[in-house]
Formats: structure tokens, C-alpha cells, sequence
């Protein structure tokens, strides 16, 4: 019988044992650690002995994060980082240079598309942007250049859905990568490897740290790709095999740039991964109830959630996501002005931007996160004026529910 997420993750063994046998896995706030010898040392800096030298690079706190995220999604290896930002920057870079190209979803989170079509454009990387929900699109990007094919598995705000196995069945066509997104539907609905998801990056700021605990980003090679088949990679593969694209990454990219996560951070996501299954469910329940209750206001116009019945993308969200395509909801309103009135005039949901914090959050993407874009730039995403994100929280519903009745009503009011 298999054991329940929650289960597993409470019970992932230490990499090694603890001196002090310590139930929780100690934070190791050290910067460097000793070796028994000068030989040892050598060995290690020669990648004959594995063993932490320096928190940069490697960490026991850090290590054992890894572990639990290889133990609960299947993973071949584990990687944690500084941020999800650093988990795509250092993905994509491992597996391109200047003169290739990706093919990315168009309906991006607002910094994810600013790092493809300008920072990393700046170095000679380009990116296609395309609508991945239309999978013969998508292949006719491909060239004799193109390395991969990267989306979120829900956008982030559109909350659209792509077909992952037509993706996946183009990146095995051309031996392209598939980057999946996964930050929106975190590991206890969602198992990248069983889709056939190469790399996973995510970030675990959201739904793992706890409750916006921390910030920190995490990476997943499923061991779907050969190596061999990609031309960056392909000189780790001769002596890595398998292991080639993380060899990369820890000799390479992840060590060179500097973006470790830190033992304090990794503390907070273990702490948050043993009590994932629990907030992700509160949350959905959530999420469903204000849902259903917006769907049926008058003063409420277009909602978009992706596990309502009659929403377009309930075909693939009970595909691909056991039903429960994450924790974020968004509702338009009858104008911008009535978007900030609204969000005023609440008093529990919280005004900020983050996602799958404990506490609900709401924020008018439009005019924050896809304020440096233009207008053409963000209708082509499909951001709209009167749009606005919930990241809903593990508060009672009824009080959610009240909270936002409460906001409504305010619009029949004058100030």
C-alpha cells in the first residue's frame, strides 16, 4: 500500500545520522566544513569523494531538502536554489548558449517573461513565444537551434492549461527539453516525471515554504532526457551519463552564480513540505467554495478557476492534476476603478503579491506585476483591466465569503 504524501515526507531519512539523533533535521548555519585530511580534501575537489566543503555549493540542511523533493516526486535529482526565478535562469542556461533558441508559453508570470525577451535575449538566447495550447503551433517553432520547450503548467494569472502530452510528445520528436512550471500545482497533485516533464523548476516561495515563510526555488531532473542528444550538455554525459545536466549545473552554473539556498531557508521548506498536503487541501476547498459563490454574484463578471465544472479548462486539470489545478482564482470586475474600490474595501484578504500564502491574497495584476509591459503587450498575454488574482488562504471560507460580500456591496456605495 502506498503511503500518503504526508506520510512519506514525515518519514524521508537523513542522509546521514544525526549525532544527537535529532528528530528534525538540525540547521547547519556553517559557511565551510572540515576534512578529516589534506588527501580528503583533495579527493573532493577532484569529484572522487563526495562531501560538503563550502554552503555555496553544499549544505546538509540544504542536502536534505533535496532528499525530501526526490522522495516525494520521483525525481532523479534535486536541486534547491535561491528563488524559482533562479530555478528557470539556471535551468535554461545549463542547456543553451548564445544562438539557440526556446520555445516558451506567451502567458507567462510577468517576470518569468521579462528574463526570456530581455535579460537572457541580452546574452543571445532567444525565445519563441507561442500559445502552448495549441500544440501545432508550438511545433512549427521548431529548428535545427531550438533546445526546449518551457510553460507553466497553469499560467499565472490567465490560469489556462496546456495538453502536456502533446507537448511532450513534440520535445521527443526534435529532442528538445521540456521545462515545466509546476510552481501553481505543487507535487501532491501534480507528478512532472509521470508526464513526461524533463526538467521541473518551481517556486517553493509558494505552496512548500510554509506559508510565505521563506523564498527559495527548487529544480527537478526526472531522468526522462538523454543527454547525450543535447550539444551543451553532451560533454557532461561521456562522464556523467545520467547525472549530466545536474553535473552541470552544481560545476557550472549553480556554483558560478551564486544562487544557493540557505540552510535557515531549507529548514523553513522542510518544515513546509511535512505540512503541504494539509494547507494545499484547506486551500482547495477554499478555493472551490469562492468560486462557486462568485460564479453566482451579479455584481461579478468573468471567473476563471480551472476546477469548476464548467470552466474550459476542467478536462485537463482532472488530467493532469487529480482534479485540483492549485489554489488561485480570478474574477473580473466591471471596470479598473471598481477592481481598487473592491480590494479597499476588504478587510481579511490581504493586499499583496505572493501565492499560497496561509493568508488569502488578492492584487490587480494589470496595473503591479505587468506594469512595465504596454498595452499591446499585455492584452497579447491576455492580462485585462478588470481582472483580479485571489491566492486563497486556509481561513474559514464563510469568513472569506463574508470578506468579499462585504467589498462587493461597497460598489453600490459612494465614498
Amino acid at each position: 500500500m502506498k503511503k500518503s504524501f504526508t506520510t512519506r515526507s514525515l518519514h524521508v531519512p537523513f542522509p546521514k545520522n544525526d549525532a544527537h539523533r535529532a528528530l528534525d533535521m538540525p540547521v547547519y548555519e556553517s559557511v565551510a566544513f572540515e576534512f578529516e585530511t589534506a588527501e580528503d580534501m583533495v579527493d573532493n575537489f577532484s569529484g572522487k569523494l563526495p562531501a560538503h566543503v563550502y554552503s555555496r555549493t553544499s549544505n546538509p540542511t540544504v542536502e536534505y531538502f533535496e532528499q525530501k523533493m526526490k522522495a516525494l516526486t520521483g525525481a532523479h535529482h534535486a536541486l534547491a536554489v535561491a528563488s524559482g526565478m533562479a530555478a528557470i535562469s539556471n535551468s535554461i542556461l545549463a542547456i543553451c548558449k548564445s544562438g539557440d533558441n526556446i520555445i516558451s508559453g506567451n502567458q507567462l508570470f510577468g517576470h518569468t517573461h521579462a528574463l526570456l525577451n530581455q535579460t537572457l535575449h541580452n546574452y543571445g538566447l532567444e525565445t519563441r513565444f507561442v500559445d502552448t495550447t495549441n500544440a501545432e503551433a508550438v511545433e512549427q517553432l521548431v529548428d535545427e537551434n531550438t533546445r526546449a520547450i518551457y510553460f507553466e503548467t497553469v499560467t499565472n494569472p490567465q490560469l489556462e492549461i496546456a495538453d502536456i502530452s502533446k507537448l511532450a510528445a513534440i520535445a521527443r520528436k526534435y529532442n528538445l527539453v521540456l521545462i515545466a512550471d509546476s510552481t501553481v500545482t505543487p507535487p501532491v497533485v501534480f507528478n512532472g516525471r509521470f508526464h513526461g516533464i524533463d526538467i521541473e523548476v518551481m517556486s517553493t516561495t509558494k505552496h512548500i515554504s510554509g506559508g510565505g515563510t521563506s523564498f527559495g526555488g527548487v529544480i527537478l531532473d526526472h531522468g526522462n532526457y538523454n543527454w547525450a542528444l543535447n550539444p551543451n550538455v553532451k560533454p557532461f554525459s561521456k562522464k556523467f551519463g545520467k547525472d549530466a545536466f545536474i553535473a552541470r549545473l552544481r560545476k557550472n552554473y549553480f556554483r558560478n552564480t551564486g544562487g544557493a539556498m540557505s540552510a535557515h531557508t531549507a529548514h523553513y521548506q522542510i518544515l513546509g513540505l511535512d505540512m503541504l498536503e494539509l494547507r494545499f487541501d484547506r486551500s482547495y476547498e477554499n478555493c472551490m467554495k469562492l468560486g462557486e459563490f462568485l460564479v453566482g454574484h451579479p455584481l461579478v463578471g468573468k471567473v476563471t478557476y480551472p476546477g469548476l465544472k464548467n470552466s474550459d479548462g476542467y478536462h485537463l486539470a482532472t488530467k493532469q492534476f487529480e482534479g485540483k489545478p492549485g489554489t488561485v482564482l480570478s474574477f473580473d470586475l466591471e471596470s479598473e476603478a471598481a477592481c481598487f474600490k473592491f480590494m479597499n474595501h476588504l478587510h481579511l484578504i490581504r493586499r499583496a503579491t505572493n501565492l499560497n500564502d496561509n493568508k488569502s491574497l488578492i492584487i490587480h495584476p494589470w496595473s503591479t506585476i505587468y506594469a512595465e509591459f504596454t498595452e499591446e503587450e499585455r492584452m497579447a498575454m491576455k492580462i485585462r483591466k478588470t481582472a483580479i488574482r485571489l491566492s486563497v488562504g486556509i481561513e474559514g471560507a464563510a469568513d472569506l465569503i463574508e470578506d468579499i460580500e462585504s467589498a462587493l456591496q461597497s460598489l453600490h456605495k459612494s465614498d
